[in-house]
């Protein structure tokens, strides 16, 4: 396929690429560099700690002052304290991630492939059930989970169906295509004004076109970093919802 004599890669050619030794791809480097970053940041910072943090360590003590007061705090409670690490770990591995969608050479974020986002999505599924039985006991975690408060008895019938499956099925299926749909939403779009760019420049297209097709590509990719920034809060933040719902049932 070809726009303006450039060719137009299908979107197989766009998020698939041939498998090397051990199954390595573009998107399990991007997994591998995420992971290594992640816990080189935290190494660094703990290792050389100072009265005044800058560089490795402000960025390590941002982030987690950052999860602590506005996903902790705001969802859990000081109960929930005790998932800082975890939590923390999740928000930055999904952000790095995420980010390497604008790095030259790279250009892709991870988790617009579906098995990661999937598998930590139920890692969350685990633990929010898990703490769920441990805090309240399994037959009590059932009942809070599936009867909410104030529910008159007979539209049990009909409510207790719909929160099973919004609890135990919906939850980590709408917790990874949320995460995953998104960066692979955005990754099109890039994709597309970049090739629309190399297509308008390739037909001498430069007077009025090319500048604001290419102000609007920048822009896009300025807002993929929100978007991959937003992303890994959001699935942080609803991680901590569920296991904080787990913790402190309604009453």
């Amino acid at each position: 396929m070809s726009f303006l004599g450039v060719d137009v890669p299908p979107i197989t050619h766009v998020t698939v690429w041939p498998t090397g030794p051990l199954g390595l791809n573009k998107t399990v480097l991007v997994y591998f560099l995420a992971t290594i970053i992640t816990l080189a940041i935290f190494f660094i910072a703990g290792s050389k700690k100072k009265m005044v943090p800058n560089g490795v360590q402000a960025v390590a003590e941002s982030g987690i002052d950052f999860v602590r007061e506005q996903v902790i705090m705001q969802t859990m409670g000081v109960e929930g304290l005790g998932y800082l690490p975890y939590l923390t770990t999740l928000f930055f591995f999904i952000l790095f991630s995420n980010i390497f969608e604008i790095i030259p050479f790279f250009q892709f974020p991870a988790n617009a492939r579906y098995g990661v986002p999937l598998i930590l999505a139920l890692i969350t599924w685990v633990i929010f059930n898990v703490v769920g039985v441990a805090k309240q006991g399994f037959l009590h975690y059932i009942k809070n989970s599936l009867i909410p408060p104030g529910v008159p008895k007979p539209i049990l019938i009909l409510v207790i169906p719909i929160e099973f499956i919004s609890t135990f099925l919906v939850r980590p299926f709408s917790l990874s295509v949320r995460l995953f749909a998104n960066m692979l939403a955005g990754h099109l779009i890039l994709v597309t004004f970049a090739t629309l760019c190399a297509a308008l420049f390739a037909a001498s297209i430069t007077i009025i076109i090319l500048p604001f097709s290419f102000g609007l590509l920048v822009a896009m990719t300025g807002f993929e970093i929100l978007v991959s920034f937003l992303q890994a809060f959001i699935f942080t933040i609803l991680t901590a919802v569920y296991i904080g719902g787990a913790m402190h049932p309604e009453h």
